[in-house]
């Protein structure tokens, strides 16, 4: 079984990879290399990678801000069903009012409403409700199980091992994934995991 190496300037991109890593520890690692820490595990990782293998401290795609054209305030302007979705618009307490008011005390944003108002910057208020109707009526007669972002590996995990094995506690799926954190390889749940109870 490989050792878990130590996470430092010295790591080889391929351990890099290969194992389990927090957030933390990445995080960790800009702050000592002197690289930026913002965003997502994913992205981080990346971020790193990218330092490993060319020594640069910045990813050459990491984005410039756009700037928006409109001056539109969603925090403050009355809204109406009539009120074209601009190219700078924001989630505010003025925009959730006025959908509470129009769709009910169950509204809630959600990524998939968010990313359609950021990408639909020709359309109204009115469509943007229409959208979020039809968003919340497919998400409640959905049977698939609600997507766990990629980053998010040990839920994943949990899920997957659960689903697979109704008949064991939570808690060996816990450990299980303990365990395969800590060696090679991904850290996706499959069938053949079961056999690293018996080798611990």
């Amino acid at each position: 079984m490989d050792k878990r190496p130590i996470l430092n300037k010295t790591i080889s991109i391929k351990d890099l990879k290969e194992f389990y890593w927090l957030k933390e520890e990445l995080v960790k690692f800009c702050r000592i290399e002197g690289l930026k820490t913002t965003g997502g595990k994913i992205e981080i990782t990346e971020r790193i990678e990218n330092y490993l293998r060319t020594g640069e401290k910045n990813l050459k795609r990491e984005h410039i801000k756009e700037v928006s054209k409109s001056k539109f305030d969603w925090k403050k302007e009355k809204l109406t069903l009539q009120t074209t979705i601009t190219d700078n618009y924001k989630n505010t307490e003025n925009v959730r009012n006025f959908l509470i008011d129009h769709i009910g005390k169950h509204f809630k944003f959600n990524v998939k409403f968010m990313n359609w108002m950021k990408t639909n910057s020709d359309k109204n208020l009115s469509d943007a409700i229409n959208q979020w109707k039809f968003i919340y009526s497919e998400s409640k007669n959905s049977k698939a199980p609600k997507k766990i972002a990629p980053q998010f590996e040990y839920n994943n995990y949990l899920r997957d091992f659960l689903a697979d094995n109704p008949n064991l506690r939570r808690e060996v799926g816990i450990n299980l994934w303990k365990i395969k954190k800590s060696l090679r390889g991904d850290n996706k749940y499959s069938k053949e995991d079961l056999n690293l109870i018996d080798k611990n």
